[in-house]
């Protein structure tokens, strides 16, 4: 299945509730070759607006601290665990993660990436995949927020740029 055929089921998908309040679908976006992919919760309200994956202040304040580090957005490949937002920006549900999951499996196999970076306690579901390294990083949304976070956020962004 090439990403395109995928992204077409993704723009379609009615498996979880999540859909129905949502404008638009959030495939993802980046390189077919990117070496790190970036997992995320779920689309905000920015990125459902756009259509595009962490375009919010989150997701600009993740570009610029990647940029900081030598790390181009443009190189890695940005997505969620699932495709649509959810009321309120709340957690996704267990079977809302579930629906979408074959969907994150399925671009992990198309793009093939040597790391993948779960930014949040919700992407921690990622399924772990054998020649695959993960890395659990703190949510920006959260390191924007909290010093500490951010210091810890900031450093695991500084030890995944020693990793390429």
């Amino acid at each position: 299945m090439s990403l395109e055929e995928l992204n077409y089921q993704i723009y379609g998908c009615r498996k979880c509730r999540l859909w129905y309040g949502a404008k638009h679908a959030v495939v993802g976006e980046g390189p077919l070759n990117a070496k790190v992919m970036l997992v995320g919760q779920n689309p905000g309200a920015d990125e459902d607006e756009t259509g595009r994956p962490f375009v919010g202040r989150a997701g600009k304040y993740l570009t610029k601290t990647l940029a900081e580090y030598g790390i181009k957005r443009e190189d890695v490949f940005i997505t969620n665990i699932v495709k649509h937002t959810s009321p309120e920006n709340r957690k996704p549900f267990p079977d809302e993660i579930a629906a979408c999951l074959p969907y994150l499996i399925t671009q992990i196999s198309i793009i093939k990436p040597k790391i993948i970076v779960l930014l949040g306690a919700s992407a921690k579901e990622t399924p772990r995949l054998e020649e695959i390294e993960y890395i659990e990083v703190i949510h920006p949304s959260a390191a924007m927020r909290f010093t500490k976070m951010n210091e810890k956020f900031r450093k695991q962004i500084a030890d995944l740029a020693k990793r390429l």
